[in-house]
């Protein structure tokens, strides 16, 4: 679907001018930032569809920027950075980030992405009307929303789309391999720890005790369930860790 607004975050105007054209290209309307205020300022205005943001900015990180935005937009968040250690790239995805590419790179590829991302996340979108409800839990498949004990949870767009498939399947065992290749839909992982870490902060979102998983249960050598019946006892402690 053309036409979508993306906003490119990123201090060099080399770099950003080079994206846009690729987008507009596509048939995207472009937004661009070169700081982390401005992004923030960009976002609540214009909302945008999906963000590309660089880590290493002019006043905040791209960290931090991630972190604010995921209080109040579930729009997939690509992060674009030089920074390519495998803990940049776990921890931007532990803040709520949905995909992580390093400089330099393929523009080809990060438009690929992008039409990946804002395909993936219309899948669920407005006209299907479904209303998942469990004990203490309210999953609205039609508007991307979640209600856990009562209160609304942000989640980002690949959280809310592993929720998604676990809670349409419940007791049913993914492994990481399988959660990866139904929800990105591509066959390798850039880092083997892409799905704990996701799984990990859907749970610090959802669950009433993230230590004793309620809801997204970790079948031991086998991969994660979602629990059809959440009012039985909980995994004991620590059983869920991965």
């Amino acid at each position: 679907m053309a036409g979508e607004r993306i906003l490119v975050v990123d201090e060099e105007k080399e770099i950003s001018d080079l994206i846009r054209l690729y987008l507009i290209r596509e048939g995207y309307q472009v937004l661009v930032a070169g700081t982390g205020k401005q992004a923030l300022e960009l976002s609540h205005i214009h909302r945008p569809e999906l963000i590309i943001l660089d880590i290493v900015l002019p006043d905040l990180d791209g960290y931090e920027v991630c972190q604010k935005l995921r209080t109040r937009s579930t729009a997939p968040i690509i992060f674009l950075s030089c920074k390519d250690q495998s803990l940049d790239k776990v921890l931007g995805l532990e803040i709520g980030g949905d995909d992580y590419m390093t400089k330099p790179f393929d523009p080809a590829e990060l438009t690929a992405r992008v039409r990946a991302h804002l395909r993936r996340a219309r899948v669920g979108g407005p006209g299907q009307n479904q209303l998942l409800e469990y004990p203490g839990l309210e999953i609205h498949l039609d508007f991307y929303t979640v209600r856990s004990q009562g209160a609304n949870v942000i989640l980002s767009a690949r959280e809310f789309q592993i929720l998604a498939l676990l809670s349409q399947n419940p007791n049913r065992i993914f492994n990481a391999e399988q959660i990866y290749q139904l929800v990105w839909n591509e066959s390798s992982p850039i880092d083997s720890k892409v799905v704990p870490v996701h799984i990990s902060n859907l749970r610090k979102k959802i669950e009433p005790d993230p230590s004793r998983p309620r809801y997204i249960l970790t079948v031991k050598g086998l991969g994660y369930k979602f629990n059809g019946t959440p009012d039985q006892a909980p995994l004991t402690p620590g059983r869920h860790r991965y």
